[in-house]
């Protein structure tokens, strides 16, 4: 499955649209991950531990979103558009929201 943040695939006429897919993941940072990001905001440096936790989030979601689109009947989703959030009390879970538009090309 084709997958692009542009609205069209360059050389690829859309046959047909099949509508709105989306894919949600809501994943908690834990305790030590926190520990650990409050060290390196510190010192200095990049968190690759919640880099880590970031990435698994979004390739989630747009594995989910891909399935849904494929459920569709389509075989590209367009028009992506990836959202990254806080959530919860203390800001400890992170929410990272796909959507786009399900297309036959």
């Amino acid at each position: 499955m084709v997958l692009s943040t542009t609205p069209t695939i360059e050389g690829q006429p859309i046959k047909a649209y099949k509508g709105v897919v989306t894919g949600e993941t809501i994943i908690g940072a834990n305790f030590m991950k926190d520990f650990l990001a409050g060290i390196r905001d510190f010192i200095g440096g990049r968190s690759g531990s919640y880099e880590k936790v970031l990435e698994e989030a979004r390739e989630t979601s747009l594995a989910e979103m891909q399935e849904r689109a494929s459920q569709m009947g389509a075989n590209a989703v367009v028009g992506i558009d990836i959202d990254y959030e806080t959530i919860g009390e203390s800001g400890s879970m992170l929410m990272v929201a796909v959507s786009g538009t399900a297309v036959v090309i």
